[in-house]
């Protein structure tokens, strides 16, 4: 091991991979700071160039891209409330809130130093038990992430306000039956589709998050009866700008990295699971751990619920790659593009990749880490510039977002239906919002209705239709305890306070 991870270091550090490595990075916050397109359409773009390249060189670009793309899409989502990509939804949260009162620059300043934190530990994780740790990923079936999708439903209590409860439980339910239409994974029948064949592979992610946030927010902004001037012309170019972070900012920031990024990075070494799940679910814990007076600031701009998903995110990116290194499973649709640039390499990921290649499967752990700093290198300095993004004017930045939400969405399915049905959607989302429904617990439900039904489905035809699986299983009861123990802590502390009031 100790060989491997000198060799690694050795092909890590060679001039050109490091030259791969700030390309990679350079590339991928660009692209993942346009709404939509993400980091499978940056590897996908990036995989012709990789072939005339050895595979380390090839790997380490596109892995650069990868954590690029995920460190640049929460600038979008942090600037214009439009995720650029489907792992920073949960950043804008509490990221576009602390953007629109003046602290833009502390918002980008926080989000880098979370996503680097994060980073920092799986990559330490990662060099120290990714053989060990790809067995526990292959320990988890399906009624483990059952009960794991149950836990990330507890979130729902985190993104509604106080007395909003059933508001947030309803949009839930909205975000669940959103997630059933389409085909059924199982039996290849079409749901609630409505005779339409558009509908017929069901509404992707980007689309809903893109009309929920990105377009929802311009309707609101071309609606809002206000002055003429945004909040954002209203503020200083210097404060726009402002990094500077105060001492118990800071506290705060440090106190939530380490457990979100090791949620983060145990979350994104199950295959499926994925950095989008991760954030959500370091959010809802990040949350509902809080206590009284801090749970009232999230969705505010709080520190914490910045903090929380940026670094859980950033470390699923490194989880990811224990499966596809160590086993050969892609977690998800950007590491599948990347199991076959591997392939297409003739390298066969798998238990016995670190004993054949050594090179490539240390020097591809070691340059994520070399990675996170040259992204911290690459957008620290430039934050003063990126938040004078908030100072251009309404009727230039409406347009602006109407613009990358239509781009986005179009070049996902190159089909004009999603944009009638993004601009639906955003209308609605637009009427739910005025009404104060919000719009979080939704996005959350869609995002885990998909996994949470085709993983009950399993089990219950493992189980011959008990609900048996719910016990029978370690893993699966240890997760439901889990579950039990936040929601019977929330019951507690509604009563507490229902018995002081």
């Amino acid at each position: 091991m100790i060989d491997g991870i000198l060799s690694g270091i050795s092909t890590a550090l060679n001039f050109k991979n490091l030259i791969m490595v700030f390309v990679g990075c350079s590339a991928g916050t660009i692209i993942g700071m346009l709404p939509g397109l993400g980091p499978m359409t940056a590897i996908a773009l990036m995989i012709p160039i990789t072939y005339g390249l050895d595979p380390a060189a090839g790997l380490i670009l596109m892995a650069g891209v990868y954590y690029g793309a995920v460190f640049g899409g929460s600038t979008s989502s942090i600037l214009i409330n439009a995720p650029g990509v489907a792992s920073t939804v949960a950043t804008s949260f509490d990221g576009y809130p602390m953007a629109k009162q003046g602290k833009a620059g502390k918002a980008l300043a926080i989000a880098a130093y979370s996503s680097f934190a994060g980073g920092t530990v799986s990559a330490v994780f990662l060099l120290i038990a990714a053989p060990s740790l790809s067995v526990i990923s292959l320990s988890f079936r399906s009624p483990d992430y059952f009960a794991l999708m149950i836990l990330g439903l507890t979130a729902v209590a985190a993104f509604s306000s106080k007395g909003q409860f059933l508001k947030a439980i309803a949009m839930t339910l909205v975000g669940l039956m959103l997630a059933t239409i389409g085909q059924d994974s199982l039996s290849d029948l079409t749901r609630f589709t409505f005779n339409n064949i558009r509908l017929s592979d069901g509404i992707s992610f980007i689309l809903v998050a893109m009309a929920t946030f990105a377009m929802c927010e311009a309707l609101i902004m071309i609606f809002k009866k206000e002055d003429k001037a945004s909040k954002a012309d209203q503020i200083s170019l210097q404060e726009l700008g402002s990094m500077k972070l105060e001492q118990e900012e800071r506290k705060e920031m440090i106190k939530t990295w380490p457990k979100n990024s090791v949620i983060g990075f145990l979350i994104g070494v199950l295959p499926g699971a994925g950095a989008t799940i991760a954030s959500f679910l370091a959010y809802g814990m990040e949350r509902n751990l809080a206590k009284d007076a801090d749970k009232e600031k999230f969705g505010k701009g709080s520190v914490r619920g910045l903090a929380a998903p940026e670094s859980a995110n950033n470390a699923a990116c490194s989880g990811s790659f224990v499966p596809l290194l160590t086993l050969g499973i892609p977690g998800s649709g950007t590491t599948a593009i990347m199991l076959g640039a591997l392939l297409a390499f003739g390298i066969q990921p798998g238990p016995n990749l670190y004993n054949t290649n050594p090179d490539i499967f240390w020097s591809v752990i070691i340059s994520m880490y070399i990675g996170n700093i040259v992204l911290l290198i690459l957008n620290l300095p430039l934050i003063p510039y990126i938040a004078r993004l908030l100072a251009v004017p309404r009727n230039v930045l409406v347009p602006m977002i109407i613009f990358f939400s239509v781009i986005g969405v179009y070049l996902i399915s190159f089909n004009t239906f999603d944009i009638f049905l993004m601009i639906f959607i955003a209308a609605v989302a637009m009427i739910l919002r005025l009404y104060d429904f919000p719009m979080p617990p939704l996005i959350l439900a869609f995002v885990l209705g998909g996994m949470m039904e085709t993983n009950l489905r399993r089990s219950l035809l493992i189980s011959d239709g008990s609900f048996d699986f719910l016990w029978s299983r370690p893993i699966t009861v240890v997760i439901l305890c889990i579950t039990l123990a936040i929601v019977g802590m929330q019951i507690y502390n509604y009563f507490k306070k229902l018995k002081k009031s």
